[in-house]
């Protein structure tokens, strides 16, 4: 597999818009406003850092590193925190020209995102990078694939190179418009995010469409909305009972 970087659009000089899916990687209304609201919390994030020796993320679309960096700086303030790892698949990574525009419109975040500038080099595969104390798996390739090299047991790295990771207390479902982008939405790689997942875990996303939730709850979440992000109506949280 060769890797190909997105044809990036540039809209109000930094929110970097996909031309392939026609959408854009984070809200022009403020992406880090918005990956707290939808994804943080959510999830109850950063509240349930707090009393776990470790805690595992996934996210279906790591883009440009902002939830990520989000979830890392509002780990990084807790008193007690536990070992993060933060799990993610992306299938076009962006170039470290791109990642560096599209993160320069996060002041409050640029130790860190100088950090994960510093150890972009991705390749086709599984990628284990240490950022800032955290632990953070990227899978270069076709999500529907990749996933399903995972064994949720004890963490470390699998004898293919491929994590094994501890089951998953939050999702962060973060693909393109389900309209745009149905691979990442669909009902079989759900269903396998849900085996990968603690009782007990959660999800968020910012989409509310009705045949995204009909595919979450079959693949065994239990799904409710919440009040979207800046204006929009409904978003939806979830937990695996």
């Amino acid at each position: 597999m060769s890797i190909k970087a997105p044809d990036l659009e540039w809209l109000q000089g930094d929110v970097p818009r996909a031309e392939g899916f026609n959408d854009t990687y984070f809200s022009k209304a403020g992406g880090l406003a918005e990956t707290r609201h939808v994804f943080l919390q959510g999830n109850g994030l950063p509240g349930r850092f707090d009393g776990c020796e470790r805690f595992t993320i996934a996210e279906f679309g790591f883009g440009t590193g902002l939830n990520f960096l989000t979830t890392l700086a509002a780990w990084q303030e807790r008193t007690n925190r536990p070992d993060l790892t933060f799990l993610t698949f992306e299938l076009f990574p962006m170039t470290g020209e791109q990642l560096a525009r599209a993160l320069a419109a996060f002041p409050e975040l640029a130790p860190l995102a100088e950090e994960l500038l510093q150890a972009w080099s991705p390749v086709p595969g599984w990628n284990s990078l240490k950022i800032a104390g955290a632990n953070l798996q990227i899978g270069i390739g076709d999500a529907r694939e990749l996933i399903g090299e995972l064994n949720a047991g004890m963490a470390g790295e699998g004898e293919g190179g491929e994590p094994a990771i501890a089951p998953i207390d939050a999702w962060y479902l973060d693909g393109f418009s389900p309209a745009r982008n149905p691979e990442l939405w669909d009902a079989d790689l759900l269903k396998v995010a849900a085996d990968l997942t603690a009782h007990g875990g959660t999800l968020a996303t910012y989409t509310a469409a009705g045949w995204v939730r009909r595919n979450l709850q079959a693949a065994g979440f239990e799904i409710e909305k919440a009040e979207g992000f800046a204006g929009k109506r409904e978003m939806v949280k979830g937990r695996k009972p």
